[in-house]
């Protein structure tokens, strides 16, 4: 019943909340239609300001990809992540990933279309996807969109939390899946 329920629920959901916000709005005496114009508007110029940014990143990662410089950093790498355990399938999985989401997502359905979606490796690098996110882009982008030019701790955090991220997917999925 719970199933049933929810699955009427999410078909009604973006129907309700696309007549619902501009009934609120209306009644709240909002001018709905020049608030979304305005904020479009605003949607815009911060694409814009963006972009520079954006280039910059896409340009890096794509002279580290076709440089070889990721092969070398995961050959380099390889040893240490075997003994503990790492596939060494996901090493450029777990480097990419807080570079690039498409880059990632690539290199996630690569390990998805070699081992399967069942796989031991298809599952970690499907957790590693959700349990992570791109630290670099959003160091690039949201902070140079909004003029952070002193992140401080920012880089080390999220660093860290990707790192977190990819061994806590490893772990998880072991005892969840492994053998």
């Amino acid at each position: 019943m719970f199933v049933e329920i929810s699955r009427e629920l999410s078909v009604w959901a973006i129907p309700l909340i696309l007549l619902f916000v501009p009934l609120i709005g209306y009644f709240r005496k909002v001018k709905v239609y020049e608030a979304f114009v305005d904020g479009a508007a605003e949607g815009f110029h911060t694409a814009i300001r963006i972009m520079p940014f954006l280039v910059a990143m896409m340009v890096s990662i794509n002279v580290f990809r076709t440089s070889g410089a990721m092969e070398s950093f995961v050959s380099f790498l390889s040893p240490v992540l075997v003994y503990l355990g790492v596939p060494a399938d996901l090493v450029p999985l777990a480097i990419m990933r807080p570079l690039s989401g498409t880059g990632s997502l690539g290199l996630a359905t690569e390990i998805l279309n070699t081992f399967g979606p069942d796989s031991l490796c298809g599952r970690i690098a499907s957790t590693v996807m959700g349990s992570t996110d791109t630290t670099f882009y959003i160091l690039t982008v949201y902070f140079g969109a909004v003029g952070i030019r002193k992140p401080r701790y920012s880089l080390f955090v999220g660093l860290l939390g990707d790192l977190t991220g990819f061994f806590g997917s490893i772990y998880l999925c072991n005892k969840l899946f492994g053998s």
